[in-house]
């Protein structure tokens, strides 16, 4: 199993949408997915259709009072599993940072799933911020999957990043953290910008980047007003066709087969 931190600081960069399109897809493809969001305004939790759900959240197992296990919910997908967020998680954050051990409490309550192995792939949706929940996601993480918009700023936010993995090494929380792939977002073949951003990026951090270009499309925008995701809400538009071709390059990059996992009794297994 591998954990894989989606995380920019920089908002409106496509992470949220990246999260829940790329598990749709790599749930598709026969993978077993959990993704978990960890930004207190719950964007992906209503992107999946789940907002109504209130109390399945990290909060407690952040704070040691309670089991990730019970917090995993099944999605409409057979093989995506999903633990929501909630406004309480931002509270989670001021009472996380007055704990000793307060950057890897993420890493902790996730400790059973590596345990497990039950899921492929973990994803985690980060907030756009530099808090205690960003940083808890990558000292739990074993990489970093980084959306960067298609726009003048795009490499300044990679440097802001690149430091931050930097830091997160440093303090001793998590010296295995890499950067595993950069995905260029919201590109339009209209504009030169575009271009010239992706070719620039590509110069700087070379096969870190990965190959797909995720367009910017109407349809990609009003799917989480759906609560489905683009492969649900347009199958067979372009924004599905990029996120399916990132997941099957993704699954390139990992060198894991699809899983076809049987029944078993771990303790995560049985409540899936």
């Amino acid at each position: 199993m591998k954990i894989v931190a989606i995380a920019n600081q920089k908002g409106g960069v496509g992470k949220t949408t990246t999260a829940v399109n790329l598990g749709c897809a790599l749930a598709e493809r026969g993978q077993r997915i959990l993704i978990v969001d960890l930004d207190p305004q719950a964007n992906a939790t209503s992107a999946l259709g789940l907002q109504e759900i209130e109390g399945d959240t990290l909060y407690e197992p952040l704070l040691g009072s309670g089991s990730v296990i019970d917090k995993i919910i099944p999605t409409r997908s057979e093989r995506l599993f999903f633990i929501p967020a909630d406004l309480d998680l931002a509270g989670a954050e001021v009472e996380i940072a007055r704990m000793p051990d307060h950057l890897t409490r993420l890493a902790q309550a996730l400790s059973i799933l590596r345990l497990d192995q039950t899921f492929d792939f973990v994803l985690l949706d980060c907030p756009p911020s530099l808090g205690i929940l960003m940083t808890n996601a990558l000292a739990a993480a074993d990489e970093i999957l980084t959306p960067i918009q298609c726009e003048y700023f795009a490499l300044e936010g990679l440097v802001k990043i690149v430091r931050v993995v930097e830091q997160v090494r440093d303090s001793g929380a998590n010296n295995q953290l890499e950067i595993g792939g950069i995905v260029m977002t919201m590109f339009d073949s209209r504009t030169n910008l575009s271009a010239q951003v992706v070719a620039e990026v590509r110069q700087h951090f070379g096969k870190c980047v990965y190959n797909t270009v995720i367009p910017r499309t109407v349809r990609l925008s009003e799917a989480p007003s759906f609560g489905k995701s683009i492969l649900e809400y347009d199958p067979r538009g372009a924004g599905a066709y990029a996120y399916r071709k990132l997941a099957r390059e993704f699954t390139q990059r990992h060198g894991a087969p699809a899983s076809l996992r049987a029944a078993s009794h771990t303790a995560a297994s049985e409540i899936l």
